[in-house]
């Protein structure tokens, strides 16, 4: 186990090609330099990412991306003590951008490589700029992810609820696509939301009536589609479907964090957190009702600053340099394989799926 250490973290999940550089000291976390370039500009024609159009973008990208991020931080290679990238799950074409150019610089300056779950990056990511001690109780929602998650140590993870279908990212995506309000979906729903009648349109909020913390969008996405279709909405009804499909999300969050609390107060009782964070996380909205459902439930809400939900290499970076300074990490990381799918709690992905696995393994 060592006691500080420098790390360089590369992040090509999606459409985000971003590097980092973090430095740990003594369990106090500096980032050193974060640099994100988006792909909004080529992506916005289709309403969505294009994985063949990511892939190519991080390959043009990455190398000037990491360039940036080791000038502004101030350091050379010769002043790392390890290499993190994202090595899934994602898009695969994009995680092998950057999993492969981050082995290449590793073994060029003969620093171990360590492979990150895309999912453990935003899980730690308020651990970037916050004192946010194990455990806690994590809500991750992104355009591809909708999980609660009982973080209780580095590296231990347990799933107490998921989506068994579409995340809340991707239906927000989906009803923008639909509505051609531009792309990314989330943030353009949410402007428009803001001068809306969330009463106006009647969606249905799935799943609320069953127990457990399972959850479900795909017939909210379907019931918004279907409301663009059935009548020619002007611009404030557009305004008034884009607030009543935001309530419905916020609601179906807000339910389901509430039970997701007391499930893990019962067996966490002192100082419970709850933490929220993926890209849905910078919701203001759904920030708010979570809040109000923390402190009714008398836990502390932690979200990471909106620069740090989206996603970024900080994260990627921070969860490498956890696992060095933890004696986490082998020597043989430059054989990892890049995974399409990587769900962070492997045993419950087994034994209790919610997705059809395949060739490619567990989903979630």
């Amino acid at each position: 186990m060592i006691g500080a250490c420098t790390l360089l973290g590369i992040e090509t999940s999606c459409d985000e090609t971003a590097a980092a550089l973090v430095r740990v000291t003594g369990g106090r976390v500096e980032i050193l330099s974060d640099v994100v370039r988006a792909q909004i500009e080529q992506h916005a024609p289709y309403g969505g990412v294009v994985p063949e159009i990511a892939a190519r973008a991080h390959a043009e990208l990455c190398d000037h991306v990491v360039s940036a991020a080791l000038l502004k931080s101030g350091q050379e290679l010769a002043d790392l003590d390890a290499i993190a990238a994202t090595s899934g799950p994602g898009l695969i074409g994009g995680v092998m951008v950057g999993m492969m150019t981050g082995k290449a610089m590793a073994m060029a300056s003969n620093i171990p490589f360590i492979p990150i779950n895309h999912l453990e990056g935003h899980a730690l990511s308020p651990r970037l700029t916050q004192d946010c001690a194990f455990p806690y109780l994590l809500l991750l929602v992104s355009g591809g992810h909708c999980q609660f998650i009982a973080v209780k140590g580095l590296g231990d993870y347990q799933r107490l609820g998921t989506t068994i279908d579409d995340a809340a990212g991707e239906a927000f995506d989906k009803l923008a696509k639909t509505l051609g309000i531009g792309f990314p979906g989330g943030p353009a729903v949410e402007l428009l939301a803001r001068r809306g009648d969330p009463a106006r349109f009647d969606l249905p909020r799935p799943m609320l009536n069953r127990p457990g913390l399972d959850m479900s969008f795909a017939g909210l996405k379907t019931a918004a589609v279907r409301a663009v279709a059935g009548e020619a909405l002007d611009e404030q009804g557009q305004a008034d479907l884009c607030a009543s499909f935001q309530a419905a999300i916020t609601e179906c969050l807000a339910v389901k964090t509430a039970r997701a609390l007391d499930v893990f107060i019962a067996e966490q009782p002192s100082d419970p957190r709850l933490v929220v964070a993926g890209g849905v996380a910078a919701n203001q909205e759904i920030r708010a009702a979570l809040d109000r459902v923390a402190v009714k439930a008398g836990a502390r809400l932690i979200a990471p600053p909106l620069r740090h939900c989206t996603d970024n290499a900080a994260m990627i970076a921070l969860a490498g340099a956890e696992r060095l300074v933890a004696g986490q990490v082998e020597r043989d990381g430059l054989d990892f394989a890049a995974r399409p799918r990587w769900p962070l709690d492997a045993a419950a992905a087994r034994t209790n799926p919610v997705f059809g696995g395949g060739k490619r393994g567990a989903k979630a």
